[in-house]
């Protein structure tokens, strides 16, 4: 039997990354997934004053911090929540102000300093161990992340791939999405992204060991329903009104191939579990923002299939 622990969206919060990587020992879970967006939306700066204080905003509040341990204290907790943060000056906010181009290049590289420190944390929370983790970037996510996680010795980049599991069990894993609002890394014309899947499929795969690891839930599955927003991307209903944004293209390919799982990601608020004709889809959902884990534990059984599942909280 393979037990495998899955999570997703944790959009940069360390603590969740923190947890991710101790849920193998806590769920005895053979391998770990995680499924898409690894990191985080947003800087945050600690501006350093004239009188040596330093001044910053997390969600909407202000805070003066007078010294060493309190800024220390709040690093902590804007990294928990999935943001950056980094000390600068009033000067140097100006210049990002005025140069998006410059603001640009150093939220990427504070992305990639923050992932490549994720990285040797899972090296040494994962030397010695026979658990395997995978990681899939989602379309939130940069192309270039993958290098970095390709270099890992602990950390396997699943885009793409056929990863063998264990028991004769496989995974084929996208962060690919269909297109959203906000035009973000790694997102198709729903055409696009079936052919994509489509390509990734070999034609002799067993698709009773199979599990599907898609980024974006299948459409009008009740795994893919988030609040409906205006042409300017304001909530409508004050985000009480729900929509259908899934991928067809996911729900065609896994109708047509009915793996035995699918594991997906993408809608935060859409937790949950569905069954497609044979295959069971999985959505764990997320609440990053609050340091929480949401994540799903499955048991794969080479001759019953999915002997049983969890979702988890922690």
């Amino acid at each position: 039997m393979t037990r495998l622990f899955f999570a997703t969206d944790i959009h940069g919060s360390e603590i969740c990354w923190r947890k991710f990587l101790n849920a193998g020992a806590f769920y005895k879970a053979d391998v770990l997934v995680l499924g898409g967006d690894m990191t985080g939306k947003a800087l945050v700066p600690i501006i350093e004053q004239a009188d040596g204080s330093f001044r910053a905003t997390l969600l909407q509040q202000e805070f003066i911090l007078r010294n060493e341990d309190e800024v220390q204290d709040l690093e902590r907790r804007v990294g928990s929540r999935g943001y950056y943060p980094f000390r600068t000056t009033a000067t140097q906010v100006a210049e990002f102000e005025s140069d998006g181009a410059k603001l640009d290049a150093f939220f990427n590289r504070q992305i990639i300093a923050v992932l490549e420190k994720w990285m040797q944390l899972a090296e040494d929370r994962l030397n010695g161990s026979a658990r395997r983790c995978f990681v899939c970037p989602g379309n939130d996510d940069m192309l270039t992340i993958d290098d970095i996680v390709r270099r890992s010795q602990h950390v396997q980049l699943a885009e793409g791939d056929a990863a063998a599991l264990g028991e004769g069990f496989s995974m084929l894993s996208t962060g690919w999405s269909n297109v959203t609002p906000w035009n973000t890394f790694r997102e198709l014309p729903e055409p696009e992204l079936a052919a994509k899947i489509e390509g990734m499929i070999p034609a002799d795969m067993d698709m009773g060991h199979t599990v599907f690891n898609f980024h974006c839930p299948p459409y009008g599955s009740n795994l893919d329903e988030a609040p409906e927003i205006d042409a300017d991307l304001n909530l409508k209903d004050a985000g009480r009104s729900l929509v259908a944004v899934g991928s067809t293209a996911v729900r065609d390919a896994i109708l047509k191939h009915q793996p035995l799982l699918s594991l997906h990601g993408h809608i935060h608020e859409s937790k949950g579990v569905a069954r497609l004709g044979r295959t069971l889809s999985i959505n764990p959902g997320s609440a990053y923002e609050q340091g929480v884990l949401q994540g799903a534990v499955i048991e794969l059984d080479p001759r019953k299939g999915i002997r049983n599942y969890t979702l988890t909280t922690g």
